[in-house]
């Protein structure tokens, strides 16, 4: 049973989560561990054309990280890679519409693991072009 301190947006993204399974060939892939109650969210993104054309996550955690992580995809799904860098913890918690008290940290590791794959994929295209040997 879910506490009762989730709004029912929170509760829709948990028990209904939203893009959840591992992308098979990402071309971003982010990872964040929070040490002190093990929450752990990865996110997988796909870049077509610099936007992200396809993201999921799988998450090991609370119902906030969940759904957190559930949100944060909707959000970012089909915006360019750099409106989707802008968006941070308190956005992911407007969207929800809140969480109860003492689970922020859960959109944070939600949009820091954006924030990774984001990363990830921009290191893998500057490999790639060194890889090609292609002049910027």
């Amino acid at each position: 049973m879910i506490d009762e301190s989730y709004n029912e947006k929170v509760i829709d993204h948990f028990s209904n989560p939203r893009r959840c399974f591992a992308m098979a060939a990402p071309h971003g892939t982010g990872v964040v561990t929070v040490p002190g109650c093990g929450d752990k969210v990865w996110i997988y993104i796909a870049v077509e054309n610099e936007c992200i054309s396809d993201i999921s996550f799988q998450a090991y955690g609370c119902p906030s990280a969940i759904a957190c992580a559930s949100m944060l995809t909707e959000m970012a799904q089909g915006n360019h890679v750099d409106e989707a860098a802008q968006i941070l913890d308190e956005h992911v918690v407007d969207e929800l519409g809140g969480l109860p008290e003492g689970k922020a940290h859960c959109s944070a590791i939600a949009a820091r693991a954006l924030h990774e794959a984001i990363m990830d994929y921009v290191v893998r295209g500057i490999e790639r072009k060194a890889g090609s040997g292609a002049k910027e």
